[in-house]
């Protein structure tokens, strides 16, 4: 893998399109990710970007952006008066097109600088996203941030297989990214595991009852519509919707993430559907699953326990 440092003009990205009504901004304390020639890099929709790629293939390269606070501490001020004025609210999602994990996270130490400077001045909201289970190194920074923001960590966490056939395995086990939620969560922290892509699940209620133990949410985003194209297109060119329907047929299908929804809500106290989950806006136990698929839209979801009516 080629590693690199650069020096970056700005590190607060106005969003557009799947992330626009998720937060005001995202933050890339890396470009490329090391975890990309793992199973999470296959469908990861950002192989697509060649601004971002720039020819290269994914997971083969990593470039620290070694002054991102400094950039945050310089241009914080004017985003959130920008995202005030015309999105209500100066949130960031960090991120969406690394992982502020990436195991050079160790010795770098970007995302840690990074949400050092959110210290000093925060946005009104933070969502930190990531497939590692060394996301739990910095839970004081965490604690504090979550005294002066709205902080939610999102641990990715697609299925309960360990491998799918004829694709790579994980980069971590999803027991060792569940113990890392439980971690966060045990620490005070607002936790949601996020359940994207989508992939097929062995045992689906032992899943979520697992998840339910460890999270006070859960996101669940399927590849139709959740990689950025309304049909999936982009991940139909990877290798991943054929190792999914080798596995599970109807998994490669928006009826298949309605059915896992509806099993979520009897075991996970808050459940959100793609771009909403990723937003915080969860789904009520009368409200329909949110389908752009004719065949399934209007369908309500099966109502949860009664914790989770509250």
């Amino acid at each position: 893998m080629r590693w690199s440092e650069v020096r970056v003009k700005s590190i607060l990205t106005r969003t557009a399109g799947y992330l626009r009504s998720v937060c005001s901004h995202s933050a890339q304390p890396y470009r490329g990710c090391s975890l990309g020639s793992s199973l999470c890099g296959v469908g990861c929709y950002v192989r697509h970007n060649r601004w971002l790629t720039r020819g290269a293939p994914w997971g083969s390269f990593l470039e620290a952006r070694v002054n991102a606070a400094e950039r945050y501490a310089a241009t914080a001020a004017a985003e959130r008066r920008w995202a005030r004025r015309t999105r209500g609210s100066f949130d960031v999602f960090m991120s969406s097109s690394t992982d502020p994990f990436v195991p050079q996270e160790q010795r770098a130490g970007v995302t840690r600088s990074l949400l050092e400077a959110m210290l000093a001045d925060p946005p009104d909201g933070l969502v930190l996203q990531t497939h590692s289970p060394t996301v739990t190194r910095y839970v004081e920074t965490y604690r504090e941030l979550a005294r002066r923001c709205r902080l939610r960590i999102h641990v990715s966490v697609e299925t309960d297989r360990q491998r799918l056939p004829g694709l790579p395995p994980p980069a971590s086990s999803a027991a060792a990214r569940l113990d890392a939620a439980a971690s966060l969560s045990a620490a005070g922290l607002d936790v949601a595991i996020a359940v994207a892509p989508l992939l097929p699940i062995l045992e689906p209620e032992a899943f979520f009852a697992r998840i339910g133990a460890v999270a006070g949410s859960v996101i669940i985003d399927h590849f139709i519509g959740g990689d950025g194209s309304p049909t999936g297109a982009r991940t139909s060119s990877t290798a991943l919707p054929a190792a999914m329907a080798r596995v599970a047929p109807d998994s490669v299908s928006l009826a298949y993430r309605d059915r896992m929804v509806a099993v979520a809500q009897t075991r996970v106290r808050r459940v959100g559907v793609g771009a909403d989950g990723f937003a915080g806006r969860w789904l009520s136990w009368s409200e329909p699953c949110r389908s752009p698929d004719s065949r399934t839209a209007g369908k309500r979801c099966q109502a949860p326990a009664e914790e989770g009516r509250k």
